[in-house]
């Protein structure tokens, strides 16, 4: 018998519908023309929804990021070689990558869960060591995972919830690393929206042309052998990767405990969208920070009907877009809870008789 985290099987809670409607009406009062602050407004309401309060906040965020490596690199798919999975966990130890950049300039907390890396990685500060395996199996031949490491992998990612959920975290931010993994996405993707691997296969780490083709022709290979099947246990087990089977159960995790979650790019977005396959109420937690360059990413979003926040060229992943957006939630935050209402302000609307 399969042992997965109970939020596979529980449906998340419902947004508070009451906190939504006061947050709306709280909107239509303040000093401002109604809908003039656009999206930052319907930020805040449905934040406030998801928080069941009246003055929605995202601080404290906590930022989790889970590396796995890739089978699937025995193709040739990647620019970089594998090693560079361990070498960054040491980077995000030390201080030096752009998450941790963003992370400190934040005041976010960060971990790094490492889930499976081919390199050596000793006992660093900030790093957990939960390794499942060197690196999945080559998805291109056989499933990428057996059934108990994809358990594994979704009670990590389900346990990293708790720890934030414990923490008192208000936003979750989970972030990617594992050189190979944009392959793995794709063939996920392909499989989850019924899609041509040419649609949505991108350079990821930097390939030409000819790699994408290449790239693409592995992925088909890795659909071929899986078939039409299209249960998310299925498609994680013969497609994932430890470090978006571990996403999957943090974004499920979070919503089971009531965390809003900021989407982040490609990995992540299939994660989420593996995640509200298996329990469609997920969909209500997620906010989507950003588009990614790499091309499946407009596919996988428009799957969701979830309009990112920001586009900016960006396809770094370790959930760097994420963090990038969190000041727009914070400004939405802000205002909601701190601008003056007409009557506070002594300012008449647009509905006062005795306004010109």
């Amino acid at each position: 018998m399969l042992s997965l985290p109970s939020s596979w099987t529980q449906r998340p809670t419902e947004p508070h519908t009451h906190s939504i409607s006061k947050a709306t009406a709280r909107q239509q009062i303040l000093t401002k023309p109604p809908g003039s602050l656009g999206r930052l407004e319907q930020l805040a309401i449905q934040l406030a929804g998801l928080q069941r309060c009246g003055q929605p906040t995202v601080d404290p965020v906590h930022i989790t990021v889970f590396a796995g490596d890739h089978g699937v690199c025995e193709e040739n798919i990647s620019a970089f070689p594998q090693e560079v999975t361990a070498q960054m966990i040491a980077n995000f130890s030390s201080g030096g990558a752009a998450i941790s950049v963003l992370a400190r300039e934040l005041g976010a907390s960060l971990e790094v869960v490492n889930l499976g890396s081919v390199g050596k990685v000793p006992a660093l500060p900030g790093v957990r060591d939960e390794q499942i395996a060197p690196a999945t199996a080559n998805l291109a031949m056989t499933n990428a995972m057996t059934e108990a490491q994809v358990c594994a992998a979704l009670a990590s990612g389900d346990a990293a919830a708790d720890r934030a959920a414990n923490a008192g975290c208000r936003l979750f931010i989970g972030g990617d690393m594992g050189i190979g993994n944009t392959t793995s996405a794709a063939a996920m993707a392909c499989a989850l929206l019924n899609k041509a691997p040419e649609e949505l296969v991108g350079p990821g780490t930097g390939l030409d042309n000819a790699g994408v083709s290449h790239k693409a022709r592995v992925v088909t290979r890795a659909l071929e052998r899986n078939g039409n099947n299209s249960a998310p246990l299925v498609i994680l087990t013969a497609l994932g990767g430890f470090e978006i089977a571990g996403l999957t159960g943090a974004l499920l995790g979070c919503a089971a405990r009531g965390v809003p979650v900021l989407v982040d790019g490609y990995i992540v977005s299939v994660a989420a969208l593996l995640g509200v396959r298996q329990q469609p109420a997920l969909r209500d937690w997620l906010l989507f920070a950003h588009r990614s360059a790499e091309p499946g990413h407009a596919r996988v979003l428009e799957s969701m009907d979830a309009k990112p926040l920001l586009d900016l060229g960006m396809r770094l992943g370790e959930g760097s877009g994420a963090a990038v957006a969190v000041p727009l939630l914070r400004a939405a935050c802000a205002l909601h809870n701190g601008m003056a209402s007409f009557a506070d302000a002594g300012v008449s609307d647009k509905n006062d008789p005795s306004g010109e």
